[in-house]
Protein backbone atom coordinates (compact mmCIF):
# COMPACT_ATOMS: atom_id res chain seq x y z
CA UNK A 1 0.00 0.00 0.00
CA UNK A 2 1.45 3.37 -0.99
CA UNK A 3 2.06 6.07 1.62
CA UNK A 4 -0.95 8.37 0.81
CA UNK A 5 -3.41 5.46 1.11
CA UNK A 6 -1.77 4.25 4.33
CA UNK A 7 -2.08 7.73 5.86
CA UNK A 8 -5.73 7.98 4.83
CA UNK A 9 -6.50 4.59 6.37
CA UNK A 10 -4.77 5.58 9.62
CA UNK A 11 -6.79 8.78 9.73
CA UNK A 12 -10.07 6.86 9.32
CA UNK A 13 -9.08 4.44 12.09
CA UNK A 14 -8.20 7.33 14.39
CA UNK A 15 -11.52 9.05 13.74
CA UNK A 16 -13.64 5.91 14.16
CA UNK A 17 -14.16 6.19 17.95
CA UNK A 18 -15.20 9.85 17.58
CA UNK A 19 -17.65 8.94 14.80
CA UNK A 20 -19.19 6.16 16.87
CA UNK A 21 -19.49 8.44 19.91
CA UNK A 22 -21.13 11.11 17.79
CA UNK A 23 -23.58 8.61 16.29
CA UNK A 24 -24.57 7.36 19.74
CA UNK A 25 -25.64 10.81 20.93
CA UNK A 26 -29.38 11.12 21.54
CA UNK A 27 -31.70 14.13 21.41
CA UNK A 28 -31.72 14.09 25.22
CA UNK A 29 -27.95 14.62 25.57
CA UNK A 30 -28.19 18.39 25.31
CA UNK A 31 -31.77 18.65 26.54
CA UNK A 32 -32.90 21.00 27.85
CA UNK A 33 -30.79 23.90 26.62
CA UNK A 34 -33.45 26.62 26.78
CA UNK A 35 -36.63 27.43 28.73
CA UNK A 36 -39.56 25.00 28.59
CA UNK A 37 -43.17 26.11 28.12
CA UNK A 38 -45.74 24.36 30.32
CA UNK A 39 -49.31 24.93 29.15
CA UNK A 40 -52.00 25.28 31.82
CA UNK A 41 -55.26 24.84 29.89
CA UNK A 42 -57.42 26.67 32.45
CA UNK A 43 -57.81 30.10 34.00
CA UNK A 44 -55.36 31.23 36.71
CA UNK A 45 -56.40 30.43 40.27
CA UNK A 46 -57.92 26.99 39.69
CA UNK A 47 -56.58 23.62 40.76
CA UNK A 48 -54.88 22.86 37.44
CA UNK A 49 -53.14 26.24 37.40
CA UNK A 50 -51.98 25.88 41.02
CA UNK A 51 -50.57 22.43 40.27
CA UNK A 52 -48.97 23.63 37.02
CA UNK A 53 -47.02 26.29 38.90
CA UNK A 54 -45.87 23.75 41.47
CA UNK A 55 -44.71 21.44 38.67
CA UNK A 56 -43.00 24.27 36.78
CA UNK A 57 -41.03 25.40 39.82
CA UNK A 58 -39.84 21.94 40.78
CA UNK A 59 -39.25 20.63 37.25
CA UNK A 60 -37.18 23.71 36.48
CA UNK A 61 -35.05 23.02 39.56
CA UNK A 62 -34.52 19.40 38.52
CA UNK A 63 -33.61 20.24 34.91
CA UNK A 64 -31.68 23.46 35.54
CA UNK A 65 -33.74 25.65 33.17
CA UNK A 66 -36.74 27.93 33.52
CA UNK A 67 -40.13 26.28 33.08
CA UNK A 68 -42.68 28.96 32.20
CA UNK A 69 -46.41 28.44 32.74
CA UNK A 70 -48.62 29.66 29.91
CA UNK A 71 -52.37 29.82 30.54
CA UNK A 72 -54.39 28.76 27.47
CA UNK A 73 -57.97 28.44 28.80
CA UNK A 74 -61.11 27.63 26.86
CA UNK A 75 -63.65 24.86 26.20
CA UNK A 76 -62.93 22.99 29.43
CA UNK A 77 -59.22 22.59 28.73
CA UNK A 78 -59.63 21.62 25.08
CA UNK A 79 -58.13 24.85 23.67
CA UNK A 80 -54.87 24.41 25.60
CA UNK A 81 -54.66 20.70 24.88
CA UNK A 82 -55.20 21.31 21.18
CA UNK A 83 -52.40 23.90 21.28
CA UNK A 84 -50.08 21.22 22.62
CA UNK A 85 -50.89 18.84 19.75
CA UNK A 86 -49.86 21.57 17.29
CA UNK A 87 -46.53 22.25 19.03
CA UNK A 88 -43.14 21.07 17.77
CA UNK A 89 -42.42 17.68 19.43
CA UNK A 90 -39.01 18.64 20.80
CA UNK A 91 -39.67 18.60 24.54
CA UNK A 92 -39.90 22.38 24.87
CA UNK A 93 -43.71 22.49 25.00
CA UNK A 94 -45.51 20.39 27.61
CA UNK A 95 -48.89 20.49 29.31
CA UNK A 96 -50.19 19.90 32.83
CA UNK A 97 -53.56 18.37 32.03
CA UNK A 98 -56.61 16.83 33.72
CA UNK A 99 -59.52 14.47 32.93
CA UNK A 100 -61.82 16.87 31.09
CA UNK A 101 -59.83 17.34 27.84
CA UNK A 102 -58.17 13.92 27.99
CA UNK A 103 -60.94 11.43 28.77
CA UNK A 104 -64.23 13.36 28.83
CA UNK A 105 -64.12 15.68 25.80
CA UNK A 106 -64.31 12.79 23.26
CA UNK A 107 -67.75 11.89 24.69
CA UNK A 108 -69.11 15.44 25.03
CA UNK A 109 -67.76 17.30 21.99
CA UNK A 110 -68.96 16.59 18.46
CA UNK A 111 -65.88 18.20 16.94
CA UNK A 112 -62.57 17.50 18.63
CA UNK A 113 -59.45 18.21 16.59
CA UNK A 114 -57.26 15.72 18.41
CA UNK A 115 -57.38 12.14 19.66
CA UNK A 116 -56.18 12.01 23.29
CA UNK A 117 -55.14 8.38 22.86
CA UNK A 118 -53.08 8.98 19.70
CA UNK A 119 -51.93 12.61 19.52
CA UNK A 120 -50.26 12.97 22.91
CA UNK A 121 -47.27 11.40 24.65
CA UNK A 122 -48.00 10.73 28.35
CA UNK A 123 -44.97 11.40 30.57
CA UNK A 124 -46.12 10.95 34.17
CA UNK A 125 -49.06 11.27 36.48
CA UNK A 126 -48.39 13.87 39.18
CA UNK A 127 -51.19 13.57 41.73
CA UNK A 128 -54.74 12.44 42.30
CA UNK A 129 -56.90 15.11 43.94
CA UNK A 130 -60.40 14.62 45.34
CA UNK A 131 -63.10 17.25 45.34
CA UNK A 132 -64.87 18.81 48.30
CA UNK A 133 -68.58 19.61 48.25
CA UNK A 134 -68.96 23.25 49.32
CA UNK A 135 -72.08 25.25 50.25
CA UNK A 136 -72.65 28.65 51.85
CA UNK A 137 -72.36 28.83 55.62
CA UNK A 138 -76.04 29.78 55.86
CA UNK A 139 -77.18 26.87 53.65
CA UNK A 140 -79.68 24.36 55.08
CA UNK A 141 -77.44 21.62 53.62
CA UNK A 142 -75.26 20.21 56.40
CA UNK A 143 -74.96 16.64 55.11
CA UNK A 144 -75.21 14.71 51.87
CA UNK A 145 -78.50 13.37 53.22
CA UNK A 146 -79.82 16.95 53.48
CA UNK A 147 -78.76 17.58 49.89
CA UNK A 148 -80.49 14.47 48.55
CA UNK A 149 -83.67 15.20 50.51
CA UNK A 150 -83.89 18.72 49.07
CA UNK A 151 -83.11 17.47 45.55
CA UNK A 152 -85.92 14.91 45.76
CA UNK A 153 -88.33 17.42 47.23
CA UNK A 154 -87.73 19.95 44.44
CA UNK A 155 -86.24 18.11 41.41
CA UNK A 156 -84.07 20.31 39.19
CA UNK A 157 -84.08 23.31 41.51
CA UNK A 158 -80.82 22.71 43.36
CA UNK A 159 -77.99 24.26 41.35
CA UNK A 160 -74.30 23.39 41.19
CA UNK A 161 -71.52 25.38 39.57
CA UNK A 162 -68.54 24.04 37.65
CA UNK A 163 -65.54 25.18 35.65
CA UNK A 164 -67.30 23.99 32.50
CA UNK A 165 -68.73 20.97 30.75
CA UNK A 166 -66.81 17.84 31.72
CA UNK A 167 -64.81 19.48 34.50
CA UNK A 168 -64.22 18.07 37.98
CA UNK A 169 -67.27 19.71 39.55
CA UNK A 170 -69.52 18.74 36.64
CA UNK A 171 -68.51 15.07 36.62
CA UNK A 172 -68.57 14.77 40.42
CA UNK A 173 -72.14 16.07 40.48
CA UNK A 174 -73.16 13.92 37.50
CA UNK A 175 -71.87 10.83 39.28
CA UNK A 176 -73.93 11.76 42.35
CA UNK A 177 -77.01 12.25 40.17
CA UNK A 178 -76.54 8.81 38.57
CA UNK A 179 -75.86 6.88 41.79
CA UNK A 180 -78.46 8.64 43.96
CA UNK A 181 -81.03 9.12 41.17
CA UNK A 182 -81.58 12.83 41.80
CA UNK A 183 -81.98 15.82 39.50
CA UNK A 184 -79.87 18.97 39.93
CA UNK A 185 -79.21 21.88 37.57
CA UNK A 186 -75.71 22.45 36.16
CA UNK A 187 -74.51 26.07 35.91
CA UNK A 188 -71.11 26.27 34.14
CA UNK A 189 -68.60 29.09 34.69
CA UNK A 190 -65.29 29.96 33.06
CA UNK A 191 -62.99 28.43 35.61
CA UNK A 192 -62.90 26.99 39.13
CA UNK A 193 -62.39 30.35 40.85
CA UNK A 194 -65.61 31.91 39.45
CA UNK A 195 -67.47 28.64 40.14
CA UNK A 196 -66.52 28.91 43.83
CA UNK A 197 -67.34 32.62 43.85
CA UNK A 198 -70.81 31.76 42.57
CA UNK A 199 -71.42 29.73 45.75
CA UNK A 200 -70.07 32.54 47.94
CA UNK A 201 -72.41 35.06 46.29
CA UNK A 202 -75.42 32.76 46.44
CA UNK A 203 -75.83 32.46 42.67
CA UNK A 204 -75.79 28.66 43.01
CA UNK A 205 -76.45 26.18 45.79
CA UNK A 206 -73.15 24.31 45.78
CA UNK A 207 -70.05 23.19 43.95
CA UNK A 208 -67.69 20.24 43.93
CA UNK A 209 -64.36 22.10 44.00
CA UNK A 210 -61.15 20.17 43.53
CA UNK A 211 -59.30 20.10 46.84
CA UNK A 212 -56.38 22.18 45.59
CA UNK A 213 -58.67 25.16 45.00
CA UNK A 214 -61.47 24.46 47.48
CA UNK A 215 -59.54 23.52 50.62
CA UNK A 216 -58.64 27.10 51.65
CA UNK A 217 -62.33 28.10 51.62
CA UNK A 218 -63.19 25.17 53.88
CA UNK A 219 -60.28 25.71 56.27
CA UNK A 220 -60.97 29.45 56.54
CA UNK A 221 -64.69 28.75 57.10
CA UNK A 222 -65.66 30.94 54.15
CA UNK A 223 -67.75 28.02 52.92
CA UNK A 224 -69.06 24.89 54.60
CA UNK A 225 -67.42 21.60 53.61
CA UNK A 226 -70.23 19.05 53.45
CA UNK A 227 -68.35 16.02 52.11
CA UNK A 228 -65.28 14.86 50.22
CA UNK A 229 -65.30 12.62 47.16
CA UNK A 230 -62.63 10.14 48.27
CA UNK A 231 -63.67 6.56 49.20
CA UNK A 232 -62.19 7.19 52.69
CA UNK A 233 -61.89 10.40 54.69
CA UNK A 234 -58.92 12.56 53.78
CA UNK A 235 -56.25 13.73 56.26
CA UNK A 236 -56.67 17.25 54.83
CA UNK A 237 -60.25 17.42 56.24
CA UNK A 238 -60.39 14.56 58.74
CA UNK A 239 -63.72 15.57 60.28
CA UNK A 240 -65.55 15.90 56.97
CA UNK A 241 -67.42 12.74 55.88
CA UNK A 242 -67.24 11.19 52.44
CA UNK A 243 -70.09 11.17 49.94
CA UNK A 244 -69.72 7.38 49.95
CA UNK A 245 -70.82 7.23 53.59
CA UNK A 246 -74.28 8.18 52.31
CA UNK A 247 -74.11 7.04 48.67
CA UNK A 248 -72.30 3.67 48.45
CA UNK A 249 -69.63 3.20 45.76
CA UNK A 250 -69.31 6.94 45.14
CA UNK A 251 -65.73 8.03 44.35
CA UNK A 252 -64.56 10.89 42.15
CA UNK A 253 -61.36 12.84 41.81
CA UNK A 254 -59.38 14.96 39.43
CA UNK A 255 -55.90 13.84 38.53
CA UNK A 256 -53.06 15.82 37.03
CA UNK A 257 -50.45 14.61 34.58
CA UNK A 258 -47.76 15.97 32.27
CA UNK A 259 -47.85 15.20 28.54
CA UNK A 260 -45.92 16.14 25.41
CA UNK A 261 -46.87 16.30 21.71
CA UNK A 262 -46.92 13.08 19.71
CA UNK A 263 -43.50 12.31 18.25
CA UNK A 264 -41.43 13.73 21.09
CA UNK A 265 -38.26 11.57 21.15
CA UNK A 266 -38.39 8.79 23.75
CA UNK A 267 -35.04 9.78 25.34
CA UNK A 268 -36.53 13.21 26.10
CA UNK A 269 -39.73 11.63 27.46
CA UNK A 270 -37.59 9.43 29.71
CA UNK A 271 -35.49 12.34 30.95
CA UNK A 272 -38.61 14.33 31.81
CA UNK A 273 -40.21 11.30 33.47
CA UNK A 274 -37.20 10.78 35.75
CA UNK A 275 -37.27 14.45 36.79
CA UNK A 276 -41.03 14.49 37.42
CA UNK A 277 -41.14 11.26 39.43
CA UNK A 278 -38.13 12.40 41.47
CA UNK A 279 -39.67 15.68 42.57
CA UNK A 280 -43.13 14.16 43.23
CA UNK A 281 -41.51 11.81 45.74
CA UNK A 282 -39.23 14.41 47.29
CA UNK A 283 -40.21 14.39 51.00
CA UNK A 284 -41.07 18.10 51.17
CA UNK A 285 -43.20 18.04 48.00
CA UNK A 286 -44.83 14.74 48.97
CA UNK A 287 -45.74 16.11 52.41
CA UNK A 288 -47.13 19.32 50.94
CA UNK A 289 -49.32 17.43 48.44
CA UNK A 290 -50.76 15.22 51.18
CA UNK A 291 -51.48 18.24 53.40
CA UNK A 292 -53.35 19.82 50.50
CA UNK A 293 -55.54 16.76 50.11
CA UNK A 294 -53.71 15.26 47.13
CA UNK A 295 -52.36 11.75 46.70
CA UNK A 296 -48.88 11.91 45.12
CA UNK A 297 -48.58 9.70 42.04
CA UNK A 298 -45.56 9.49 39.76
CA UNK A 299 -45.75 6.85 37.04
CA UNK A 300 -44.05 5.54 33.95
CA UNK A 301 -45.30 6.75 30.55
CA UNK A 302 -46.79 3.29 29.94
CA UNK A 303 -48.64 3.29 33.25
CA UNK A 304 -50.02 6.74 32.50
CA UNK A 305 -51.23 5.66 29.05
CA UNK A 306 -53.00 2.58 30.48
CA UNK A 307 -54.54 4.78 33.19
CA UNK A 308 -55.93 7.13 30.53
CA UNK A 309 -57.65 4.21 28.79
CA UNK A 310 -59.25 3.02 32.04
CA UNK A 311 -60.43 6.51 32.97
CA UNK A 312 -61.91 7.00 29.50
CA UNK A 313 -63.95 3.82 29.88
CA UNK A 314 -65.08 4.68 33.43
CA UNK A 315 -66.26 8.22 32.73
CA UNK A 316 -67.71 7.22 29.37
CA UNK A 317 -70.06 4.89 31.25
CA UNK A 318 -71.06 7.67 33.70
CA UNK A 319 -71.74 10.05 30.81
CA UNK A 320 -73.89 7.48 29.00
CA UNK A 321 -75.95 6.74 32.11
CA UNK A 322 -76.42 10.45 32.86
CA UNK A 323 -77.88 11.07 29.42
CA UNK A 324 -75.43 13.84 28.52
CA UNK A 325 -75.25 14.45 24.78
CA UNK A 326 -72.31 15.71 22.69
CA UNK A 327 -72.42 19.42 21.89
Amino acid sequence: MDMPRRLALCALIALAPFAMSHAEKTPADNYPSRPIRLISPYEPGGGVDIMARLVARNLGTELGVAVVVENRPGAGGVVGTQALTAAVPDGYTLILDSPSPLVVAPYLMKKLNYDPQKDLEPISLIADVPAVLLVRNDSPIHTVGDLLALARKEPGKLTFSSSGLGGTAHLSAQLLKVLADVDMLHVPYKGTAPAIQAVLSGEVTMTFADMTAGLPFARNHQLRAVAVTTPKRTPALPNVPTVAETVPHYAASVWYGVLAPKGTPRPIIDKLNIALVKFVHTPDVNKMLVEEGAEPAGSSPEQFRAFLRRESERWGEVIRKSGLQPQ
